[in-house]
C-alpha cells in the first residue's frame, strides 16, 4: 500500500488572513501565494489535509452548517486552481471541553493517520501557532512550519523546525521536496 506523504495546513492564518470566528464568505480572504505554493507542493507528490479548530461552533457563533458551507465554498475555489484538498478535520469545542481533538493535543492529526495511510517521516505541518506545532509533534509529525501571516508568535520559545513570513517563502526557501 502506497503511503501518502502530506502537508498539513492550519486554516485561519495559514490558508486564509486571520479572522476571529470566521463563518461568512465574503470575510474570508485567501493568504496571497497560497495556490502557487500548493500547486508546487502537489507537483512534488503532496496531499492537503486541513486541521482546524473551531470553538465558534460551541460558543454559537456559528453553526456546523456554516462551517460546512464555508468549507465547501473554499474547497471549490482550490479546484479552480487545480488543487484537492484530500481532507480536513475540525474541533468544534472549546478549551474547557478538554476534548482530546483541540490542537494542541494530537486527536485530530490521529484522526487523520488512522483514516489515510500516511508516511509521517515525509509529511509536515504549516501552521500559526505554537499550538499547531506542538499537536503535530504529539502525533510523531518532526517537519513543522511556523507562518507569521496568523497569531503572534513567540519565536525564542517556538519549537518548529522554521519560522518564515509565509507559506510563499517555503518553496523560495526550497524546503519542501
Amino acid at each position: 500500500m502506497i503511503q501518502h506523504k502530506v502537508i498539513f495546513l492550519d486554516r485561519d492564518g495559514v490558508i486564509n488572513k486571520e479572522v476571529d470566528y470566521l463563518s461568512e464568505i465574503n470575510k474570508f480572504v485567501f493568504i496571497d501565494g497560497i495556490f502557487d505554493a500548493m500547486k508546487k507542493f502537489s507537483a512534488r507528490g503532496y496531499k492537503f489535509i486541513v486541521i482546524t479548530n473551531q470553538s465558534g461552533i460551541s460558543r454559537g457563533f456559528y453553526s456546523i452548517n456554516d462551517f460546512e458551507k464555508l468549507t465547501s465554498w473554499m474547497y471549490e475555489k482550490f479546484k479552480e486552481n487545480g488543487i484537492e484538498i484530500l481532507d480536513l478535520f475540525f474541533c468544534p469545542h472549546v478549551p474547557e471541553d478538554f476534548c482530546e481533538c483541540r490542537k494542541p493535543k494530537p486527536g485530530l492529526f490521529f484522526q487523520a493517520i488512522n483514516k489515510y495511510n500516511i508516511d509521517l517521516s515525509k509529511s509536515w505541518m504549516i501552521g500559526d501557532s505554537e499550538r499547531d506545532i506542538i499537536a503535530a509533534k504529539s502525533a510523531g509529525i518532526d517537519n513543522t512550519v511556523l507562518v507569521r501571516t496568523g497569531h503572534p508568535i513567540d519565536e525564542r520559545n517556538s519549537s518548529a523546525l522554521f519560522i518564515l513570513d509565509s507559506i510563499n517563502e517555503i518553496n523560495k526557501l526550497g524546503l519542501i521536496c
